[in-house]
């Protein structure tokens, strides 16, 4: 990966943390633009279509959740989510909205910059099934890996980059059931020291994307006191 070619896209209303992030950004070798608001922050994002996005959580004019909302309807690009928010509820709700990875205020800059590049290195490694294409239930779910589209009845569907290699994960290996511990590894790494509910989170996401009855999944089935598995009802 050429990280001297990733565009970063910082969104932050406090223009000193603006600053520090920048500039560490870009000493790590990253092209960095700047918003201070959320409208900015979307019409910015439009036309620069940047490889990841430093998104505050309360911003004026549109809310960060709220940019975190629109984007995640068009976009797969990879969010860190920065917040003076602590409450593991908030963190969740994050989660739940789309962002990839979240981050506290005060933080160490140098800490951000490392999972800045850990999520850039994980989503452009990403994980390859067994085959390129592959259809389930007369086509009801499709996935092409050529093109990294997920079909549900014929009709895109928006996942999350976390959420793309969790899926992946679980299809590529269809009789293995996943711990949470296995799955935390898979869509954040292994330095990452959050809550088993974050996966929780995005497998909820991901079944309400992908089935028809989220109380009765037939593709991402709970095993009790394990974790998940990919049910392979073809």
């Amino acid at each position: 990966m050429n990280e001297s070619k990733k565009n970063v896209l910082i969104v932050d209303d406090e223009k000193k943390i603006v600053e520090v992030v920048a500039s560490y950004l870009e000493s790590s070798g990253y092209n960095t633009v700047v918003a201070y608001d959320g409208e900015t922050a979307l019409s910015v994002f439009e036309k620069m279509n940047p490889d990841l996005l430093i998104l505050d959580l309360m911003l004026p004019k549109i809310s960060g959740e709220e940019v975190c909302k629109s984007i995640r309807r068009t976009s797969r690009v990879p969010i860190i989510m920065l917040t003076a928010k602590i409450e593991e509820d908030e963190k969740i709700n994050g989660l739940n909205i789309g962002a990839d990875d979240y981050v506290t205020k005060p933080f160490s800059p140098r800490e951000l910059i490392a999972r800045v590049k850990s999520l850039l290195r994980r989503t452009d490694e990403g994980v390859t099934p067994l085959f390129n294409k592959m259809s389930w239930n007369d086509n009801d779910l499709e996935v092409d890996l050529n093109s990294y589209t997920v079909k549900k009845s014929g009709e895109i569907v928006n996942l999350t980059p976390n959420e793309l290699k969790l899926l992946c994960s679980m299809i590529k290996y269809p009789q293995k059931t996943f711990t949470r511990e296995e799955l935390i590894e898979i869509a954040f790494g292994v330095d990452f020291d959050g809550y088993e509910r974050t996966i929780d989170s995005h497998i909820k996401n991901l079944r309400s994307k992908i089935e028809e009855d989220t109380a009765n999944p037939k593709y991402i089935v709970t095993i009790r006191g394990i974790g998940y598995k990919f049910g392979e009802q073809k």
